[in-house]
């Protein structure tokens, strides 16, 4: 039996007022780009309803070829959409919906695309960080453990070196304050064979 899960949604998924993604999570729906797909399996029925942005229309501005400022005016709206057409592009990757690429010209999509790659630089470099540390943290852990063992074993040996004390103390046997558990073992089996 199949799980109706999938909301098929016509991307791009940024010309929606509302978060679709959250909007998703929250109805336990997985977003498939209606675009990108010809399949309706498992389309859910029950999809949340969503609101294209008004995007307002470009205004459209006529050149007078006979303006002998023509070309430099066209020269200036073609760099123009050039550095729109970059930053749409790099808010495009800063959203997740593609991979962050140079711009390849405009002052602005550069500096722009500057800023993301240092931050992503800074995300990766803390994220390595943050592994390190949880490398570290888990070699003390293993190291806490070590030395709990060692300590639990160091106990066991003050019961046992003090069961040998009081076997020597109760046969008037001599030893030193500070003997070793062999030394101390030595002199009870020698009490044994004498």
């Amino acid at each position: 039996m199949s799980n109706k899960n999938i909301w098929y949604l016509p991307g791009p998924f940024h010309q929606y007022q509302e978060d679709v993604k959250a909007l998703a999570k929250e109805n336990g729906l997985r977003i498939v780009d209606a675009n990108a797909t010809g399949s309706r399996e498992d389309e859910s029925d029950d999809v949340p309803e969503v609101t294209v942005r008004q995007v307002e229309s470009a205004s459209v501005m006529l050149i007078d070829s006979q303006d002998g400022h023509a070309a430099a005016l066209q020269e200036l709206i073609d760099k123009l959409s050039a550095e729109r057409d970059g930053i749409v592009l790099l808010i495009n990757a800063a959203e997740g919906l593609s991979e962050l690429e140079h711009p390849g010209a405009g002052e602005l999509p550069i500096r722009l695309f500057d800023a993301l790659k240092a931050i992503h630089e800074g995300v990766v470099t803390i994220e390595g960080e943050r592994d390190t540390l949880a490398g570290e943290a888990e070699s003390l852990r293993a190291e806490i453990a070590r030395l709990k063992a060692a300590t639990d074993q160091s106990g066991d040996n003050a019961e046992k070196i003090a069961a040998l004390k009081a076997q020597l103390d109760a046969a008037n046997v001599q030893y030193r304050a500070n003997a070793s558990v062999e030394s101390l073992e030595k002199a009870v089996a020698d009490l044994t064979k004498a």
